[in-house]
């Protein structure tokens, strides 16, 4: 495994000048500096054209695929459940994810808390794009220009909620999800975090996580009835 790391890490730096001159690697991050960052990542992921299942689904070719999808890797339920509600990486996916896993996917098994810098993360995006199967053709943005994922306010992670009025809010997320915390298909979200409830809510309310019916749900919430509802589900550990 060491050796195909090694591998990688020479094709990316060998590879890092090519993709600056023609515009594309350059507008995402740099590789070169990329492939320092993912040295970090090296100890679950490999990548390159020999990479193999390990602790982590290889990440060659993690543009455009859809979650979950590696044959063979043994995923979380969670991260399951997002590949099946259409969740595709992207930039914009990919930026969200490694800033901080728990926006997208709630139960990942990830191993660490996210990448905060977002100059550290566009760096590693354009060290993986360069081993993707059509670079040229992944749109670039700006990393300057990237929000931190979701997009919240101060103000709207201090918001203390009414547990009384999430509770009578409840009744709707109720019909799908066990008040008991029970799985039966569907993602329990009694004994959740408030902060991971409410970061999830705003991102299927920024569409950043696709499932159309949760979508729909956290688009007619406001913040504080998110608050509330997150301050309800977290008091049933009590």
């Amino acid at each position: 495994m060491r050796e195909r790391v090694f591998f990688a890490l020479a094709l990316a730096l060998g590879g890092a000048g090519e993709g600056a001159a023609d515009g594309h690697a350059e507008a995402i991050g740099d590789a070169e500096r990329g492939a320092e960052i993912w040295v970090y990542c090296s100890g679950c992921h490999q990548i390159g054209p020999d990479a193999e299942i390990g602790i982590g689904p290889p990440l060659t070719g993690i543009f455009g695929r859809r979650a979950a999808s590696v044959e063979g890797f043994p995923y979380s339920k969670s991260m399951s459940r997002m590949g099946s509600d259409g969740l595709t990486w992207t930039l914009t996916t990919l930026d969200a994810y490694i800033e901080n896993p728990l926006v997208l996917v709630s139960g990942t098994r990830m191993s660490f808390e996210g990448l905060e810098d977002p100059t550290e993360r566009a760096d590693l995006l354009a060290f993986l794009r360069e081993y993707s199967d059509k670079p040229s053709n992944i749109p670039e943005a700006a990393p300057t220009a990237r929000p931190d994922y979701p997009k919240l306010s101060e103000e709207t992670l201090a918001l203390v909620g009414d547990e009384a009025y999430g509770e009578y809010l409840s009744s709707e997320c109720t019909t799908c999800h066990q008040r008991d915390g029970s799985d039966q298909g569907i993602p329990s979200i009694t004994l959740w975090p408030e902060k991971d409830f409410v970061v999830a809510m705003h991102a299927y309310k920024q569409k950043l996580r696709p499932h159309p019916v949760m979508q729909m749900m956290a688009s007619r919430l406001s913040d504080e009835e998110i608050a509330a509802l997150a301050a309800y589900f977290g008091s049933l550990s009590n």
